[in-house]
């Protein structure tokens, strides 16, 4: 079990780099809220992960919380968003 969680430990770290890219490198507003949004939830991902690992579940509000601020965020820029300029 403990290298399966070593594994997806590397794979959200290396997924988390290229979407890190993405939010650089966006060509546009909509690219970047994206990217911002899966980081947000590879960092969920990663705290359920470290859950898992520790068998500690006193991170669960914070995975809870970051799931609510991530959607309140999300919704709230797509609802004022302005459109880019070309």
């Amino acid at each position: 079990m403990t290298v399966m969680l070593v594994v997806s430990g590397v794979l959200l770290f290396v997924s988390a780099l290229l979407i890190g890219y993405r939010v650089l490198a966006g060509p546009n507003s909509l690219d970047r809220l994206v990217g911002v949004d899966a980081l947000l939830a590879i960092a969920i991902c990663g705290l359920a992960t470290w859950m898992v690992y520790t068998r500690d579940t006193t991170i669960a509000p914070a995975v809870v919380a970051l799931a609510l601020v991530g959607f309140i965020g999300s919704v709230s820029v797509a609802r004022f968003r302005v459109r880019d300029e070309e």
